[in-house]
């Protein structure tokens, strides 16, 4: 069975990865926002999502973040 943790070979070469995107983006709060809102908008233009559909697959993304992060 194929699962994430085949995928990431080296840990620290990854987390070394994201420390340094992280402190090469310095986003600030209203930037991020503004660059969520723009996503959301164009995921409700392409029907993606709408306020129907918005909660579908929820509880699935929870139990996927629970497996991941080693949680009951």
């Amino acid at each position: 069975m194929f699962t994430i943790t085949n995928m990431i070979r080296n840990k620290l070469k990854l987390v070394r990865f994201y420390e340094k995107l992280i402190s090469k983006e310095r986003n600030s709060y209203k930037k991020a926002l503004l660059i969520y809102e723009a996503l959301y908008k164009e995921a409700i233009a392409l029907g993606v999502i709408n306020s129907k559909n918005i909660l579908d697959g929820l509880e699935k993304d929870i139990k996927i973040a629970h497996t991941i992060n080693g949680l009951p």
